[in-house]
């Protein structure tokens, strides 16, 4: 068999191919990133086997039964398009359905808003308050005036706001916010940072519900914050989630927002649908935009959409036309606003019905700041090590900060958690 036969170069081609395969991989160097908090806590709950477990680690609306919840205005909703023979699947704009960008600003800013009247506020639909917090960070990273300017964020917060403005290369820094002492706002940390910050800085606030404290401002330490930042001319970047599922009150939770908009201030304003509509999954978000003049805000969106049409060309349509439906119908909305009146009720009256029976138990410590919380969320001000033997001992999942969601608790299992805690605080 000569050199030049079919069959050795065959077998030629065979070797040559089977070396290439045994050689490592271009990405054989590439690290192995850690498991998302949340969702890892989430696996280790679902694994779980003891009957008595119980999940308070994911921010999302629980029943009484501790099942999901689908609004009965989103099934109508739902209804309605599916139903609607003129609905298509073309693409939607690049910047978003438009009927829903319109909604979602005069929701978060009013039906009377100055600004908007004045044609001064713009918006872009985004991937959920997730995409709409990078969509903006993203903006600010390639147009900022003020090169080099950091980002600040309370401590603690979301765990997505740094790795997003990281992510995009804005440098992040923190204020205080969390006060352990009082399990309360540290406002005189908080202000004392903004003053020292450089002029111009961006601050990344809550407006409501604080994600993981549930500590919120008062109207008269919303002012105190919006004057330090009017002097400093600081950038606002609110962040809302919660809008309607705080207190139960659109109105009431859109305060900060619109009193920042009533001083004049520019603005960006991450806005989220997946817990106040419950479409966790449909990814439905909105970036509001408020400027000085109409021009402007023409300008940022061309450069929104510009940098969108590269990262997902356009938004999904079929979260932003649920949310557009319900908004823009005087009755769908009205049955919305009782949807999120009974999920803000159902929490605040866990936390009145856990700080009771952790009363009645002699539970060591003050637990006042339970029932001074707003929202999903309830910082508990448990240590880790308790938090520890609470997963171990008693199954019951929260994050190692002691945040828990209050949405997880119901009339089963709420003493059985105060037991476990007075447990932890009494013996660990």
């Amino acid at each position: 068999m000569t050199s030049h036969s079919p069959t050795v170069r065959l077998q030629q081609i065979n070797s040559h191919i089977a070396t290439k395969s045994c050689m490592a991989s271009v990405f054989v160097n590439v690290a192995g990133a850690p498991e998302d908090v949340i969702f890892a806590l989430t696996s280790s709950y679902k694994a779980d086997t003891d009957s008595r477990k119980v999940n308070l680690g994911v921010g999302a609306y629980r029943t009484e039964e501790g099942k999901p919840w689908v609004l009965p205005v989103v099934k109508k909703a739902d209804h309605i398009l599916v139903n609607d023979d003129n609905l298509d699947h073309e693409y939607l704009p690049i910047l978003g359905l438009e009927s829903f960008r319109k909604a979602s600003a005069k929701l978060i800013l009013g039906a009377d808003s100055k600004a908007i009247a004045e044609g001064r506020v713009g918006a872009a639909q985004c991937i959920s308050g997730t995409g709409a917090v990078f969509t903006g960070a993203q903006f600010l990273s390639r147009h900022y005036p003020i090169k080099g300017a950091s980002c600040y964020i309370s401590r603690p917060t979301w765990a997505n706001h740094r790795a997003i403005f990281e992510g995009v290369g804005i440098p992040v820094k923190e204020y205080p916010y969390w006060n352990a002492e009082t399990k309360g706002l540290d406002l005189t940390g908080m202000l004392a940072t903004m003053e020292s910050a450089p002029s111009g800085s961006i601050f990344l606030i809550h407006p409501c519900a604080h994600n993981p404290t549930g500590v919120d401002p008062t109207p008269d330490q919303w002012k105190q914050i919006a004057d330090v930042m009017e002097r400093k001319g600081h950038f606002t970047f609110f962040d809302c989630a919660y809008q309607g599922f705080a207190s139960g009150s659109l109105d009431k939770d859109a305060y900060s927002v619109r009193y920042f908009v009533e001083r004049g201030f520019e603005m960006f304003v991450a806005q989220s649908f997946s817990k106040n509509f419950g479409l966790y999954g449909e990814r439905a978000g909105n970036l509001t935009i408020v400027t000085k003049t109409p021009e402007v805000k023409n300008k940022i969106e061309s450069q929104i959409a510009k940098a969108q049409r590269a990262v997902i060309s356009n938004p999904p349509a079929y979260g932003s036309r649920l949310v557009s439906l319900v908004l823009n119908d005087e009755k769908l909305h009205s049955e919305w606003e009782q949807n999120l009146s009974s999920m803000a009720n159902r929490i605040i009256d866990m936390r009145q019905v856990l700080f009771d029976e952790l009363t009645r138990l002699g539970t060591p410590g003050k637990w006042n700041h339970i029932v001074d919380q707003i929202g999903m969320f309830s910082f508990t001000g448990l240590k880790q090590p308790q938090v520890k033997v609470l997963k171990e001992k008693y199954h019951v999942y929260l994050t190692d900060n002691g945040r828990i969601s209050m949405a997880g608790l119901n009339s089963k299992n709420v003493k059985y958690f105060a037991a476990a805690v007075d447990d932890v605080v009494r013996n660990h």
